[in-house]
């Protein structure tokens, strides 16, 4: 991939059991957090596929594979992102997960939602 923005993106729903976790996540994730994905995927349905890396390893999307195994789901949505360096994928997994922790919220705008 150039960096340029590019890539077209395909959504394949892929069997659960082929999915393969990155050994070397930069998250962790808590019995409670990936207790409470499920309720979100049953009211919102999934608005979110996993990132693949072309060989079946995960990138993106280790809670919701979980969550989707809870629930007991054969096939999920996939993105792959094939053509990725070691480093690339590693920069990306790091900046996934790390980029949205850096925003705010805007309490005065967002009332009981964004109370934690």
């Amino acid at each position: 991939m150039s960096g340029n923005g590019t890539r077209t993106l395909k959504v394949k729903y892929r069997p659960v059991a082929e999915l393969l976790p990155y050994a070397r996540n930069a998250r962790t994730h808590s019995e409670t957090q990936v207790g409470q994905i499920p309720a979100s995927l049953k009211e919102f349905g999934w608005t979110n596929p996993i990132l693949l890396d072309g060989a079946s390893g995960i990138i993106a999307g280790h809670a919701r594979v979980e969550a989707a195994k809870r629930l007991g789901m054969e096939k999920i949505p996939c993105i792959e992102l094939s053509g990725l360096t070691e480093a690339q994928k590693r920069a990306y997994i790091i900046a996934d997960n790390r980029l949205a922790l850096n925003a705010g919220w805007m309490t005065s705008s967002c009332g009981w939602s964004c109370s934690t």
